[in-house]
């Protein structure tokens, strides 16, 4: 009897089948392994804002601070000119505008399913990347104001009521679209950026109107801006899973 011959005498005599019960609980316990292993491995709410800061493109931070040198530069020979001043709405517009590319691209590219889908949840990943670009421009905005009202001479409530009023009014209106159940795209969000703009500028033009208002009343009014403002980034991140639950088209994700 040959080598081929023992083999196939072997193999006969050794035929096993397959245990279906066994086999089943092989993968349950493979399963329960797998998820305990990973369980262990959560990533730290440090980790995820660094991972977040990373995919935060810096373009945005960089053009955002290349506005406030501009307007400090722009200042300079100003020598006090009260509408050169006033131009700093503009500029605070322009300031906020530039977070709208980053704060949209959620929607742009179709990536909140996506997101949706990761360990931490959409309304963390919104309040993540809020949180960074709040801290980011919070800084630009203090270096900015302190080096104002070192070497330009410009008073504090001076540059609430020019750049600091405008600004909030501009976040309220992004965060307000952003937060609304309706598909707003970045386009009407710049569009009404916009028209604030244009009316703030008539109304600093306007020098009786412009007199007409207290210091007390731009104070209320700064006031209720910040707090409006508040309001409208709490609703965006109460509502981002909700925005996720419609897409552009108007149907529901499952």
């Amino acid at each position: 009897m040959d080598l081929d011959d023992q083999m196939e005498i072997y193999k006969k005599r050794t035929v096993i089948m397959p245990e279906e019960d066994k086999i089943r609980r092989t993968v349950e316990v493979s399963i329960e392994s797998f998820l305990q292993t990973e369980s262990e491995k959560i990533l730290s709410y440090h980790s995820f804002l660094r991972i977040q800061f990373g995919l935060i493109r810096k373009r945005w931070w960089v053009l955002q601070a290349g506005v406030l040198a501009l307007v400090w530069a722009a200042l300079l020979p100003a020598q006090h000119n009260p509408y050169i001043y006033r131009s700093l709405g503009l500029a605070a517009a322009l300031f906020v505008i530039l977070m709208i590319p980053e704060l949209w691209k959620n929607r742009v590219n179709c990536c909140m399913e996506i997101e949706g889908a990761t360990y931490y949840t959409l309304r963390q990943i919104y309040s993540a990347r809020m949180l960074l670009f709040g801290l980011a421009d919070t800084l630009l905005i203090t270096v900015f104001c302190c080096a104002a009202a070192v070497s330009l001479r410009i008073s504090l409530m001076e540059l609430l009521i020019q750049f600091i009023f405008p600004m909030t009014v501009t976040a309220c209106i992004c965060f307000g679209i952003l937060g609304s159940r309706d598909q707003v795209s970045e386009s009407a969000a710049l569009g009404l950026c916009i028209l604030w703009s244009a009316l703030w500028w008539c109304i600093l033009m306007d020098e009786k109107l412009y007199s007409a208002i207290s210091v007390p009343v731009w104070m209320i009014l700064l006031g209720m801006a910040l707090l409006f403002l508040a309001v409208t980034v709490c609703r965006s991140i109460r509502r981002c899973d909700d925005i996720w639950e419609v897409d552009k088209d108007g149907i529901e994700n499952e």
